[in-house]
């Protein structure tokens, strides 16, 4: 019998963290069921989500296998389980050195880039004016920028390193931003982001953001 996985989520429209792990999931194919969390609600959000996550943080995925369910919690390291237990998915290149490169790129996307966070803030299902940039968020854009347009010269797209990869999972609510911001791109990387957006797994996900808003949930 299959395992069974439970991605538990943030507010769609606001949870850049869980977007990645949703996206390789539906990417490798794998049934999953997904539970969301509000998040930004005083006194209820971190309660809910330390009753399934140990680090009070989301996203976590719970997989329920042979009586047993094991927790795992980040983004990056859930997908990393997930390249383990679906390797047909290839969710790392197979060649080594650009292997190693595309973990390269995720891990600098995990840890850095705090500018863009801040100024560009996800916002998945709405069209918002770009804000006046600090030079250090010009920078972090223009580094973005940069290693896509290296990586999809040098492995011919349609994605990053040829295939969808963990890379492109990690990059993806930055894909967003700047669709909602209109932040500029040549036409490599303006493409490179529409095959992103027209991803199913990003076309679901903007759905449950767009109900989010339909329905009243956020709270601004």
């Amino acid at each position: 019998m299959p395992a069974l996985y439970t991605l538990v989520i943030g507010t769609a429209n606001w949870s850049s963290w869980s977007l990645r792990p949703y996206l390789a999931l539906s990417y490798i194919g794998a049934d999953f069921q997904t539970l969301m969390i509000p998040l930004r609600v005083p006194g209820v959000s971190k309660k809910t989500i330390l009753a399934h996550s140990p680090s009070g943080k989301v996203p976590v995925i719970k997989i329920s296998e042979r009586g047993k369910t094991l927790k795992v919690w980040d983004s990056l390291a859930i997908c990393e389980t997930l390249a383990e237990r679906h390797p047909k998915a290839k969710l790392w290149p197979a060649d080594a050195a650009t292997r190693a490169t595309a973990r390269a790129y995720a891990a600098e996307m995990h840890s850095g880039f705090p500018n863009v966070r801040d100024q560009l803030d996800l916002q998945f299902a709405k069209s918002l004016p770009l804000p006046d940039l600090r030079d250090n968020t010009q920078a972090e854009i223009a580094r973005i920028l940069s290693v896509w347009s290296a990586a999809l010269k040098t492995h011919k797209g349609p994605f990053l390193f040829g295939r969808f990869s963990i890379a492109d999972a990690m990059y993806a609510p930055v894909v967003s931003r700047f669709v909602t911001y209109g932040v500029k791109t040549s036409p490599a990387v303006s493409a490179y982001m529409a095959r992103v957006m027209a991803l199913p797994g990003m076309i679901a996900w903007g759905l449950m953001a767009s109900k989010e808003i339909e329905l009243g949930l956020l709270t601004r």
